[in-house]
């Protein structure tokens, strides 16, 4: 299989798509929702065959905060179920699996992933659509994509400062049927993007829907991205609690200890049940 880098790209790198029909390993089962566990660029290979079928699907991902969420949201949880695909957004989910006991998923996160996508998106001539974030972060990243990606056909961008249900929602979703992009990219935060995606799905034109956090916001250099030491071993959310306290406190310092111990009752569950 031909190699896929889902790292920040160097300018000479544009890989190919590469075969299809790829066979999927067993998902881990993670508080009750699947997490693929293939590698980064396979996964990359097999979202952008989606877009072969004719038919729509949806891409999610998880890390500890999508996972909390879950328990105290069954409309969240309920559209996670939905998906064609999870994957791994984070090292406490990686960290989950491991104390319990389960295979370890890899971790492939947006600011990383998605120069390989726009690399496999622009040797396919697959196109995308950006919706969300501020006013302007979708376009900015767009034009950042583009800078290494010159081929690229980005289809539209959108913000995603809209309430559902509204007349500004309907519009959005008139411009995406007018586009009709290969992938669209939603990123709302959780649980905003995977609820508007959840009630719109059979709406949208697109061959994957795909949500993705604040990925925007990393491209258009609007939030700084942690160094890479701790971003390699799991401390970038002390890095992101440092630049937006305000915003992160909950999050990370009330977060990290629920998901910490839902998992040690998980593992204790496992080890009790009969058989184990």
């Amino acid at each position: 299989m031909v190699g896929v880098s889902v790292g920040t790209p160097p300018a000479a790198r544009r890989p190919p798509l590469g075969p299809r029909g790829i066979i999927a390993p067993a998902p881990t089962e993670l508080f009750g929702i699947d997490v693929q566990t293939a590698a980064p660029a396979e996964l990359l290979r097999m979202i952008l065959g989606f877009t072969e079928d004719g038919r729509r699907h949806r891409v999610a991902y998880v890390n500890a905060h999508v996972l909390n969420q879950t328990f105290a949201n069954p409309d969240l949880r309920h559209a996670l179920e939905a998906s064609d695909l999870i994957y791994c957004d984070g090292y406490g989910v990686r960290l989950a699996a491991r104390l319990i006991g389960l295979p370890v998923p890899h971790r492939m996160t947006g600011a990383d992933w998605i120069w390989g996508a726009a690399s496999l998106c622009q040797e396919a001539g697959r196109s995308l659509y950006l919706l969300g974030s501020d006013p302007g972060a979708s376009a900015s990243a767009a034009v950042a994509l583009r800078r290494w990606y010159p081929r690229l056909v980005v289809r539209g961008t959108h913000h995603g400062y809209f309430e559902t249900g509204s007349p500004h929602s309907e519009r959005v979703l008139e411009h995406i049927a007018e586009h009709r992009p290969d992938v669209l990219l939603v990123g709302m935060g959780t649980p905003q993007q995977e609820l508007w995606v959840d009630r719109y799905f059979d709406r949208l034109d697109a061959g994957v829907v795909w949500t993705v956090g604040a990925l925007f916001d990393y491209l258009s250099g609007r939030t700084a991205r942690a160094p890479h030491w701790p971003a390699d071993h799991g401390l970038e959310w002390i890095f992101r609690l440092a630049i937006e306290p305000r915003r992160m406190w909950r999050r990370y310092l009330l977060g990290n200890p629920a998901f910490l111990w839902r998992v040690w009752e998980e593992r204790r569950r496992r080890r009790r049940a009969p058989g184990s």
